[in-house]
């Protein structure tokens, strides 16, 4: 079922076998769909969790979206978002050769969450 939403947004994390690790995740999630009612957003993982980020942007893609945002929940940027996020942008791409991929920085390098952070330690 198509929508008229065209651009969408991946929030891509981690991953646990602990399945409560997910919820802070799911939580961003429905924040942003109360915020932007008719949002499209879905949560991708890179390991252990599913769905994987190919399966999240084949959903979103199968819904009309014409633009995905890909944000890593990562705070430290590590071998993760130095290395792995590439290929897999430049595999999705590929999959996806009509959809524009948008591959944000890791949120640990956003300075509205450091600023954040600080203020929340310091409270």
């Amino acid at each position: 079922m198509k929508t008229s939403t065209a651009h969408a947004t991946i929030l891509f994390a981690h991953g646990s076998r602990d399945p409560l690790w997910r919820q802070p995740i799911e939580a961003v999630a429905s924040q942003i769909r109360q915020l932007a009612p008719g949002a499209q957003v879905r949560c991708a993982y890179l390991e252990i969790t599913a769905p994987d980020l190919s399966t999240s942007a084949a959903e979103l893609a199968s819904l009309g979206a014409t633009s995905i945002t890909v944000l890593p929940l990562f705070l430290g940027v590590g071998k993760h978002a130095r290395e792995d996020m590439p290929q897999l942008m430049a595999a999705l791409q590929a999959s996806h050769p009509r959809i524009v991929f948008d591959l944000r920085p890791a949120i640990g390098e956003e300075m509205q969450v450091i600023e954040l952070l600080a203020r929340l330690a310091t409270s």
